[in-house]
């Protein structure tokens, strides 16, 4: 039996968000739903205005890959991330909420830099929209992954957000070498349709001439990944990358791909608050549930209903009775 269900790589970003109108970005001339990089200047600069506008502010260790070992943690998943954190208030605080998690993490040494931060805008139609400063993130080498551990991983889950450099791309391409060759099963998330459309160079770097073992998208990015134009087609040129995979489609449901059949499963009813951190959640909760022994169209159910709940409130992340609820709803033990 391996020490870690899941390793994951990406970025340590603390998220931070807040509620914004929509003419809040118009007026900043953000673009809406999407997730754009910025700079550190920009960022402040944004911070402040929302701070003189009094709105609600929640802080978590944050990028796409750590909130999915977070949620995997949570339901009892073994995890452990690799990300890039500088030795500011910032970091620690990343580290020290990463833990609380119930995630093991590592790097060599710390950045001398700045932690990396994501401000998440949700708008009153639950849309998020993402400014992102990577900081020490963008720092990330193979220093930081941790071959032992990797080795002993059932998973290694890597987000899409790795690609936008070609350093940590490099990074990522090779924890997957070595993943594959020590038979650790490899997945891979899409993240974000920006991401897929400038930098699908990067992630069929990633994914190798091989291909991974289960990769992750949204309708979305499974097009754009793809250059098709439905889901159905999209799904089935992912046949040549990934043995697996599971197109998640909002209140749709998803569309998952156990090897052999393609399984339709509908999407749980659920009010709409915030958006954010529900595709990390749904790729956290399918990865615990393939843990667990099984099947795709279970861990689907199972995912969907996870994603619901982050959806239904506020933050990427659920309280930690509901984790308990979902386990009990599912007669987990």
């Amino acid at each position: 039996m391996k020490k870690y269900d899941i390793y994951g790589i990406g970025a340590a970003i603390v998220d931070t968000e807040v509620i914004v109108s929509d003419s809040f970005l118009s007026e900043n001339d953000i673009g809406k739903g999407l997730m754009t990089l910025v700079d550190e200047k920009r960022q402040k600069y944004l911070m402040k205005e929302l701070t003189s506008q009094r709105v609600a502010v929640k802080r978590s260790c944050g990028g796409s890959a750590c909130n999915s070992v977070v949620a995997a943690s949570r339901f009892g998943s073994s995890a452990f991330f690799s990300g890039k954190v500088a030795d500011d208030d910032e970091g620690i605080f990343f580290v020290k909420d990463l833990n609380r998690a119930g995630v093991d993490f590592h790097q060599v040494d710390p950045s001398r830099g700045i932690t990396g931060k994501c401000l998440v805008m949700i708008s009153p139609d639950a849309e998020r929209t993402m400014n992102t400063y990577l900081g020490a993130s963008l720092e990330l080498s193979y220093r930081e992954v941790d071959e032992k551990a990797l080795a002993s991983s059932e998973w290694l889950y890597i987000e899409g957000y790795v690609v936008t450099d070609d350093e940590r791309t490099a990074v990522a391409r090779d924890a997957m070498i070595y993943a594959k060759k020590n038979g650790v099963k490899t997945s891979l998330s899409l993240s974000d349709p920006f991401v897929v459309e400038v930098f699908s160079d990067n992630i069929r770097t990633i994914i190798g001439d091989d291909g991974v073992d289960l990769i992750f998208c949204n309708g979305d990015e499974a097009r754009s990944f793809t250059g098709t134009h439905t889901v159905e087609a999209a799904a089935e040129e992912l046949k040549k990358y990934a043995k697996t995979f599971a197109i998640t489609r909002g209140a749709g449901g998803s569309l998952v791909f156990d090897g052999t059949s393609m399984i339709h499963t509908p999407g749980v009813l659920a009010s709409a608050v915030d958006t954010n951190g529900a595709g990390d959640m749904f790729a956290g909760s399918f990865l615990y549930a393939l843990g667990l022994g099984k099947d795709f169209s279970w861990a689907a159910e199972f995912a969907n209903a996870a994603s619901s709940r982050v959806v239904s409130q506020f933050g990427p992340r659920i309280r930690v009775i509901e984790y308990i609820s979902l386990k009990q709803q599912f007669n987990i033990q």
